[in-house]
């Protein structure tokens, strides 16, 4: 559902959170369901305003029931310290606004009905999303902390599993807490979206590589200069399994030897990702030097 257009960027309000404001508002308590919607709402400008202040451009916000997804593209995910800097913005303006409402209960400015919920919401959003699964704040920062080392696939392809064995977790405490009477539905609802999207995230990492892969060129005719990554490889290896180390933020340049291990020649990570492109994963890489 789409409410509005703010600082630029177009938010919108996730279909399982309108569920879960329902939620709210069939147990007569609409007002914390409110506190949490703008909880979430200043998590996500948080993320939104430090990219844009990043140069990242920012698309839209969506919000979710445990924080929401700003819509960056292909751009922050393979800048590695940017991705860390935003991702670490949600959370924080949580832990800003739980020191800022210690700070007025101290001063007597205080309600006794809400306020302590207004405490564990900020709270309990600023430390659920810094748990090191996609989509999760910290699962943005694990993958951006594994990727330089893995490659942003793999790295996407875990920090998702993480995110989908956490979602399984929070689902079958939640399970136990509402047949404890400890809690109510909100919280197995919240979970069930969360391995929603840990799951989408997961089956997007290989389309995530190639984004990568072809905004490469793009960062070197940007930046003018990248460090190098120089490898070795026999001749029949496919392109598909070539590419998996590459990672971002690094040009990478291949050594071709043969079955003697001779050389052969160097091809060059653009011939590589417009070959993979153009014939396919199966392509031996032997064959980019043969035209």
């Amino acid at each position: 559902m789409r409410l509005g257009r703010f600082w630029g960027i177009e938010y919108s309000l996730n279909p399982f959170f309108l569920a879960l404001l329902g939620l709210f508002f069939v147990a007569g308590v609409l007002d914390r369901g409110l506190i949490a919607f703008g909880v979430v709402l200043v998590h996500e400008t948080a993320h939104a305003l430090v990219a844009k202040r990043l140069g990242v451009p920012v698309e839209e916000v969506e919000l979710l029931p445990f924080g929401g997804v700003a819509q960056t593209g292909v751009e922050l995910s393979v800048h590695p310290m940017r991705e860390i800097y935003v991702a670490a913005a949600g959370p924080a303006s949580n832990l800003a606004l739980f020191s800022l409402g210690v700070a007025l209960k101290n001063y007597g400015i205080w309600h006794e009905g809400l306020g302590p919920f207004f405490l564990q919401c900020n709270l309990l959003v600023a430390l659920f999303n810094l748990l090191p699964g996609l989509p999760l704040d910290g699962g943005h920062i694990y993958r951006a902390l594994r990727a330089q080392r893995d490659g942003i696939a793999r790295a996407t392809y875990k920090a998702a599993g993480l995110g989908q064995f956490i979602a399984l977790v929070v689902m079958f405490a939640g399970a136990a807490g509402i047949w404890a009477g400890y809690c109510g539905l909100d919280i197995p609802v919240t979970a069930l979206f969360l391995f929603y999207a840990a799951t989408r995230e997961r089956q997007e990492s290989p389309h995530l590589f190639l984004r990568m892969l072809r905004f490469k060129n793009e960062e070197l005719d940007r930046e003018g200069v990248l460090p190098v990554i120089q490898m070795a490889t026999v001749e029949n290896v496919p392109l598909g399994m070539l590419v998996r180390p590459f990672v971002p933020r690094r040009y990478h340049l291949v050594t071709v030897l043969d079955s003697q291990h001779r050389y052969l020649g160097t091809v060059t990570e653009t011939a590589v990702i417009d070959a993979l492109l153009q014939r396919g994963a199966s392509t031996k890489v032997g064959d980019l030097l043969n035209g």
